[in-house]
């Protein structure tokens, strides 16, 4: 028996729908599979009629639990990792791991699939050629260094946000931004009751105060124009 694999497979954000037919075969194939959090994967497993061992892997464990992975791996056995929702790596364990498989010659593939900030970016409206995902902000300490730095960046902005930060990031945003700068809001994405809120900060602000939040949060924000650049001038 050979080396085994490691496969991140993405799933849906939301719509259960939204699964490839390769990461269904591959979820049935592996002979473990990793899940942040073993209670919602075992509902989209319970869809997908997939009976197989699952583990919890997950930001309290995930460096404790690598190096018993690996060896298992080396062993011949194929791992697939999936998270609660898109894609694994993207501010959702799986990074760890990957890098200590090709660390260690383990093959690992990432497949294509869900993931939330793309169709966030691409219906904002906002330039979406080039830009820059910033994921969660630091909660507290490095979190203004960053946003200082951020008030100069050019390129489309992204962020994840949970709904009990959203109103104080996007007051932050203004102070560093402008209450001018355009920015768009999705809210439950592929789900029944999904959101696309667009407008400039101030506007969206203003929305949410009178609006009940919940649900994953994708924030894009324009980047630093000619037009931002003397807006914000004229407010300081």
């Amino acid at each position: 028996m050979g080396i085994g694999k490691l496969y991140l497979i993405p799933t849906p954000i939301g719509n259960l729908e939204d699964i490839t037919l390769r990461a269904i075969r591959l979820l049935k194939e592996v002979d473990i599979i990793l899940a942040e959090d073993t209670r919602k994967s075992g509902i989209l497993l319970k869809h997908l009629s997939i009976e197989k061992t699952v583990f919890a892997h997950h930001k309290f464990n995930e460096h404790k639990a690598i190096p018993g992975i690996t060896d298992r791996l080396i062993l011949g056995e194929n791992f697939a990792i999936i998270t609660d929702a898109g894609t694994p790596g993207i501010s959702d364990p799986g990074f760890l791991l990957a890098r200590a498989c090709i660390e260690k010659d383990i093959e690992i593939e990432c497949l294509p699939g869900a993931t939330a900030f793309i169709p966030a970016l691409v219906n904002s409206g906002l330039p979406n050629d080039r830009f820059s995902f910033e994921g969660f902000l630091p909660p507290k300490k490095g979190r203004q260094k960053r946003l200082s730095e951020l008030a100069e960046e050019q390129k489309t902005m992204v962020f994840y946000e949970s709904p009990y930060r959203l109103l104080k990031t996007l007051e932050q945003f203004t102070e560093f931004f402008g209450k001018d700068r355009r920015a768009s809001i999705s809210r439950e994405l592929t789900k029944i009751h999904e959101e696309n809120i667009r407008g400039t900060l101030t506007e969206i602000i203003e929305y949410y105060k009178k609006s009940t939040l919940k649900g994953e949060i994708v924030i894009i924000v324009e980047g630093l124009t000619s037009f931002s650049r003397s807006t914000k001038s004229e407010e300081d």
